[in-house]
């Protein structure tokens, strides 16, 4: 994998071991409610469970935004997006732009369709996933056909 030029802000980086700095994204309670739906924040150990499994079963990236790493996103090998971007840089377009960028490199594995899965209650990924032409197929999942 190399690194993936999304805009002239946004590029997707290859994953790397960085769970000091990347720890902090995940110790906003609001940010681990919308990811995994607990009422807790991640340990170390927690992290480094989950970019291994993502690293090991699809592609991983960092979302680096004006030269500064804000979030993760992985397209898994059975066609699913992951995305988290830090809760300060939410709401400013990042995630969408990324998630079109994953979506070149599904067609590019030649992947015919690309799942999502959302809480109920995170209407904030429920939009952006839309927006960018993701359909809800029952409560938690949303696809798109490539």
């Amino acid at each position: 994998m190399k690194k993936r030029k999304v805009s002239e802000e946004i590029s997707l980086v290859p994953y790397f071991d960085n769970f000091e700095y990347t720890l902090n994204w995940y110790k906003d309670f609001d940010v681990c409610k919308q990811v995994d739906n607990i009422d807790f924040v991640y340990d170390i150990e927690r992290l480094k469970k989950m970019y291994n499994y993502l690293n090991e079963n699809g592609d991983l990236y960092y979302i680096e935004y004006k030269n500064k790493l804000v979030g993760d996103i992985c397209l898994t090998n059975d066609s699913e997006i992951t995305i988290v971007i830090c809760k300060e840089y939410q709401n400013r377009h990042i995630g969408r732009k990324c998630v079109y960028e994953i979506l070149k490199i599904a067609k590019e594995k030649s992947f015919k369709s690309v799942k999502a899965n959302i809480y109920t209650f995170n209407e904030q990924s429920q939009k952006m996933f839309e927006s960018v032409g993701f359909k809800k197929i029952s409560d938690e999942l949303y696809e798109i056909e490539l």
